[in-house]
């Protein structure tokens, strides 16, 4: 798994200059120890209309879809959902909240007259018996929620992310889970955003201050290595 520490997808938008600030964050990365999966908001908001289709060409009718980019993340997500099932790891779900007169994540206007169910996680990602599924109403997986409860129950001390948006609600979970003294690795090709630049950017940032940005295939072949049933699940 051995893997230049900027050998990401943000090469294409951070210049030499940048790259020579941020040198002194260079370490190794890793998965941690006691690991859980958290989904993070994969609703059926965000896939709505075409799927070859990035999220400016949908913006108009599906305001919040991410189009393209969130169909993209469905495969590598699948396979590690699968894999992480197969090694034993708790798997938990973060979704918008269904309350009326609910406060919203973000800013961002929120399209009206769509039904709750666009706020079920979406059919490629089933929830199953077992799973833990949670409500929040604000940007990060932990504000007002049991996450914390869940987490020191099942005994987990590291995290793998996965989810949308890279610039909103992951990162806002990310930076909180490390205030909480969580390892913390976000899978590359599993979190996307409306906005590549905003994406790249903030999987740039994360990787240097509070999370192990790692592509999906090193995070799947770790989880086969420590739990030989993960290996079956491909």
């Amino acid at each position: 798994m051995a893997r230049d520490f900027e050998d990401h997808c943000w090469k294409d938008v951070v210049s030499p200059e940048e790259l020579e600030i941020y040198k002194h964050y260079e370490r190794d990365v890793y998965v941690g120890e006691r690991p859980a999966l958290l989904m993070i908001d994969l609703y059926n908001f965000v896939y709505r209309g075409d799927p070859t289709k990035y999220p400016h060409e949908l913006a108009h009718e599906f305001p919040n879809s991410c189009g393209k980019f969130a169909w993209d993340a469905v495969e590598p997500t699948k396979k590690l959902l699968a894999a992480c099932r197969a090694a034993g790891m708790p798997i938990i779900y973060l979704s918008g909240s269904k309350r009326k007169n609910r406060v919203q994540s973000t800013n961002r206007h929120i399209e009206s007259g769509v039904g709750d169910d666009m706020l079920d996680i979406h059919p490629a990602f089933a929830v199953q018996d077992g799973d833990i599924m949670i409500r929040k109403e604000r940007a990060s997986a932990f504000h007002s929620t049991p996450l914390i409860a869940h987490l020191t129950r099942l005994g987990i001390s590291s995290l793998i992310v996965c989810g949308e948006s890279t610039s909103g609600c992951v990162r806002a979970s990310v930076v909180d889970a490390y205030s909480y003294g969580y390892h913390v690795t976000v899978a590359e090709e599993c979190v996307f955003d409306r906005s590549q630049l905003t994406h790249k950017m903030n999987l740039f940032d994360m990787h240097h201050k509070y999370a192990d940005v790692m592509v999906f295939e090193d995070i799947v072949q770790h989880l086969e290595q420590t739990h030989p049933a993960a290996q079956a699940a491909e």
